[in-house]
Protein backbone atom coordinates (compact mmCIF):
# COMPACT_ATOMS: atom_id res chain seq x y z
CA UNK A 1 0.00 0.00 0.00
CA UNK A 2 1.56 3.21 -1.09
CA UNK A 3 0.58 6.66 -2.18
CA UNK A 4 2.28 8.56 -4.98
CA UNK A 5 4.06 11.18 -2.96
CA UNK A 6 7.34 12.89 -3.57
CA UNK A 7 10.36 10.94 -2.34
CA UNK A 8 13.61 12.22 -0.96
CA UNK A 9 16.99 10.98 -2.24
CA UNK A 10 20.70 11.19 -1.57
CA UNK A 11 22.06 14.53 -2.76
CA UNK A 12 21.27 18.21 -3.08
CA UNK A 13 20.66 17.76 -6.80
CA UNK A 14 18.13 15.02 -6.14
CA UNK A 15 16.53 16.93 -3.28
CA UNK A 16 15.84 19.73 -5.76
CA UNK A 17 13.67 17.24 -7.63
CA UNK A 18 11.31 17.07 -4.65
CA UNK A 19 9.44 20.00 -6.12
CA UNK A 20 10.54 20.09 -9.77
CA UNK A 21 10.89 16.43 -10.72
CA UNK A 22 7.25 15.45 -10.45
CA UNK A 23 6.14 18.56 -12.31
CA UNK A 24 8.63 17.93 -15.12
CA UNK A 25 7.62 14.31 -15.46
CA UNK A 26 3.91 15.07 -15.72
CA UNK A 27 3.76 16.59 -19.25
CA UNK A 28 5.59 13.58 -20.72
CA UNK A 29 3.02 11.22 -19.21
CA UNK A 30 0.15 13.33 -20.47
CA UNK A 31 1.66 13.52 -23.94
CA UNK A 32 2.06 9.75 -24.08
CA UNK A 33 -1.50 9.22 -22.93
CA UNK A 34 -2.78 11.68 -25.55
CA UNK A 35 -1.09 9.88 -28.46
CA UNK A 36 -1.81 6.30 -27.34
CA UNK A 37 -4.84 4.67 -28.99
CA UNK A 38 -7.81 4.09 -26.68
CA UNK A 39 -8.02 0.58 -25.23
CA UNK A 40 -10.66 -1.70 -26.71
CA UNK A 41 -13.95 -1.91 -24.89
CA UNK A 42 -14.32 -4.81 -22.46
CA UNK A 43 -17.49 -6.78 -21.94
CA UNK A 44 -17.66 -7.85 -18.31
CA UNK A 45 -19.38 -10.88 -17.00
CA UNK A 46 -21.76 -10.52 -14.09
CA UNK A 47 -20.24 -9.28 -10.85
CA UNK A 48 -19.54 -12.10 -8.43
CA UNK A 49 -21.62 -11.63 -5.28
CA UNK A 50 -19.44 -11.02 -2.23
CA UNK A 51 -16.27 -10.35 -4.26
CA UNK A 52 -15.07 -6.75 -3.96
CA UNK A 53 -12.03 -4.82 -5.15
CA UNK A 54 -10.34 -1.72 -3.75
CA UNK A 55 -7.49 0.53 -4.83
CA UNK A 56 -6.00 2.12 -1.73
CA UNK A 57 -3.78 4.28 -3.93
CA UNK A 58 -6.80 5.72 -5.70
CA UNK A 59 -8.88 5.99 -2.53
CA UNK A 60 -6.19 7.95 -0.69
CA UNK A 61 -4.96 9.93 -3.69
CA UNK A 62 -8.50 10.99 -4.58
CA UNK A 63 -9.46 11.96 -1.04
CA UNK A 64 -9.36 15.45 0.38
CA UNK A 65 -6.93 14.44 3.11
CA UNK A 66 -4.68 12.67 0.59
CA UNK A 67 -4.47 15.78 -1.57
CA UNK A 68 -3.80 17.89 1.52
CA UNK A 69 -0.93 15.63 2.58
CA UNK A 70 0.51 15.79 -0.95
CA UNK A 71 0.44 19.58 -0.87
CA UNK A 72 1.98 19.74 2.60
CA UNK A 73 4.72 17.29 1.61
CA UNK A 74 5.51 19.53 -1.38
CA UNK A 75 5.79 22.54 0.93
CA UNK A 76 8.16 20.72 3.27
CA UNK A 77 10.24 19.59 0.31
CA UNK A 78 10.51 23.19 -0.88
CA UNK A 79 11.62 24.33 2.57
CA UNK A 80 14.30 21.63 2.70
CA UNK A 81 15.50 22.49 -0.79
CA UNK A 82 15.70 26.20 0.03
CA UNK A 83 17.63 25.59 3.24
CA UNK A 84 20.22 23.33 1.66
CA UNK A 85 20.63 25.38 -1.50
CA UNK A 86 21.19 28.52 0.55
CA UNK A 87 24.03 26.91 2.49
CA UNK A 88 25.46 25.33 -0.66
CA UNK A 89 25.47 28.69 -2.44
CA UNK A 90 27.26 30.35 0.48
CA UNK A 91 29.96 27.67 0.44
CA UNK A 92 30.38 27.95 -3.34
CA UNK A 93 30.68 31.74 -3.12
CA UNK A 94 33.28 31.54 -0.38
CA UNK A 95 35.25 28.93 -2.33
CA UNK A 96 35.41 31.23 -5.36
CA UNK A 97 36.48 34.13 -3.17
CA UNK A 98 39.17 32.01 -1.57
CA UNK A 99 40.45 30.91 -4.95
CA UNK A 100 40.82 34.56 -5.92
CA UNK A 101 42.80 35.25 -2.72
CA UNK A 102 45.21 32.37 -3.24
CA UNK A 103 47.92 34.56 -4.72
CA UNK A 104 47.81 37.11 -1.90
CA UNK A 105 47.49 34.81 1.13
CA UNK A 106 50.40 33.07 2.75
CA UNK A 107 50.26 29.26 2.51
CA UNK A 108 49.36 28.77 6.17
CA UNK A 109 46.40 31.15 6.05
CA UNK A 110 45.21 29.70 2.76
CA UNK A 111 45.39 26.13 4.03
CA UNK A 112 43.48 27.12 7.18
CA UNK A 113 40.68 28.69 5.16
CA UNK A 114 40.51 25.66 2.87
CA UNK A 115 40.30 23.33 5.88
CA UNK A 116 37.53 25.44 7.42
CA UNK A 117 35.61 25.38 4.14
CA UNK A 118 35.98 21.63 3.89
CA UNK A 119 34.55 21.27 7.38
CA UNK A 120 31.53 23.34 6.39
CA UNK A 121 31.05 21.25 3.24
CA UNK A 122 31.23 18.04 5.28
CA UNK A 123 28.73 19.44 7.77
CA UNK A 124 26.38 20.34 4.92
CA UNK A 125 26.63 16.82 3.52
CA UNK A 126 25.68 15.40 6.91
CA UNK A 127 22.77 17.82 7.09
CA UNK A 128 21.60 16.71 3.64
CA UNK A 129 21.60 13.11 4.78
CA UNK A 130 19.73 14.05 7.95
CA UNK A 131 17.12 16.02 6.01
CA UNK A 132 16.58 13.01 3.73
CA UNK A 133 15.84 10.82 6.73
CA UNK A 134 13.60 13.48 8.25
CA UNK A 135 11.69 13.90 4.99
CA UNK A 136 11.16 10.16 4.69
CA UNK A 137 10.10 9.91 8.34
CA UNK A 138 7.66 12.78 7.83
CA UNK A 139 6.17 11.12 4.78
CA UNK A 140 5.84 7.76 6.50
CA UNK A 141 4.23 9.29 9.59
CA UNK A 142 1.71 11.24 7.51
CA UNK A 143 0.80 8.17 5.47
CA UNK A 144 0.59 6.12 8.66
CA UNK A 145 -2.01 8.55 9.96
CA UNK A 146 -4.04 8.18 6.75
CA UNK A 147 -3.85 4.39 6.90
CA UNK A 148 -5.02 4.55 10.50
CA UNK A 149 -8.02 6.66 9.48
CA UNK A 150 -8.90 4.64 6.38
CA UNK A 151 -8.91 1.20 8.02
CA UNK A 152 -12.27 1.52 9.81
CA UNK A 153 -13.71 3.28 6.75
CA UNK A 154 -12.67 0.31 4.61
CA UNK A 155 -14.25 -2.11 7.07
CA UNK A 156 -17.50 -0.13 6.99
CA UNK A 157 -17.52 -0.08 3.17
CA UNK A 158 -16.81 -3.83 3.16
CA UNK A 159 -19.85 -4.50 5.32
CA UNK A 160 -22.06 -1.98 3.54
CA UNK A 161 -21.29 -3.62 0.19
CA UNK A 162 -21.89 -7.10 1.67
CA UNK A 163 -18.42 -8.24 0.62
CA UNK A 164 -17.12 -11.69 1.42
CA UNK A 165 -13.65 -11.18 -0.07
CA UNK A 166 -11.78 -7.94 -0.72
CA UNK A 167 -8.97 -7.88 -3.29
CA UNK A 168 -6.44 -5.15 -4.02
CA UNK A 169 -7.19 -3.68 -7.43
CA UNK A 170 -3.46 -3.11 -7.98
CA UNK A 171 -2.84 -6.87 -7.90
CA UNK A 172 -5.57 -7.66 -10.44
CA UNK A 173 -5.28 -7.42 -14.23
CA UNK A 174 -8.96 -6.82 -15.02
CA UNK A 175 -11.96 -6.73 -12.73
CA UNK A 176 -15.59 -5.80 -13.13
CA UNK A 177 -15.98 -2.15 -12.00
CA UNK A 178 -19.26 -3.12 -10.37
CA UNK A 179 -17.22 -4.93 -7.72
CA UNK A 180 -15.08 -1.89 -6.92
CA UNK A 181 -15.66 -0.07 -3.60
CA UNK A 182 -12.88 2.50 -4.02
CA UNK A 183 -15.18 5.49 -4.41
CA UNK A 184 -17.24 4.38 -1.43
CA UNK A 185 -14.06 4.29 0.69
CA UNK A 186 -12.96 7.71 -0.61
CA UNK A 187 -16.34 9.20 0.24
CA UNK A 188 -16.19 7.71 3.73
CA UNK A 189 -12.66 9.02 4.29
CA UNK A 190 -13.71 12.50 3.16
CA UNK A 191 -16.55 12.45 5.67
CA UNK A 192 -14.18 11.42 8.46
CA UNK A 193 -11.14 13.66 7.96
CA UNK A 194 -9.98 16.29 5.47
CA UNK A 195 -6.64 17.41 6.92
CA UNK A 196 -4.39 17.26 9.96
CA UNK A 197 -1.47 19.39 11.01
CA UNK A 198 2.05 17.99 10.62
CA UNK A 199 5.53 19.37 10.13
CA UNK A 200 8.93 17.98 9.21
CA UNK A 201 10.17 15.39 11.66
CA UNK A 202 13.30 16.50 13.54
CA UNK A 203 15.68 13.60 14.08
CA UNK A 204 18.57 15.72 15.37
CA UNK A 205 16.87 16.53 18.66
CA UNK A 206 18.50 14.81 21.66
CA UNK A 207 16.53 11.99 23.20
CA UNK A 208 14.91 12.73 26.53
CA UNK A 209 16.85 11.43 29.51
CA UNK A 210 15.18 8.44 31.20
CA UNK A 211 13.32 9.17 34.41
CA UNK A 212 15.34 8.33 37.53
CA UNK A 213 14.50 5.01 39.15
CA UNK A 214 12.50 5.14 42.34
Amino acid sequence: MKMQLLRAAGSLAVLSMLTSGAALAQPAKLATAATAPPPPAISYGPATPGLCTLSLDAAIGGSTVGKYVQTRINQIGTQVQSELQGEQSAINTEAKTLEGQKATLDQGSFDKKVADLQLRASALQRKQQLREKEFQATQQKALGRIYQEIEPVTRAAFQQSKCTLLFSRESMIIANPASDITQLVTTGLNAKITQFAFDREHLDQPALAPAPAR
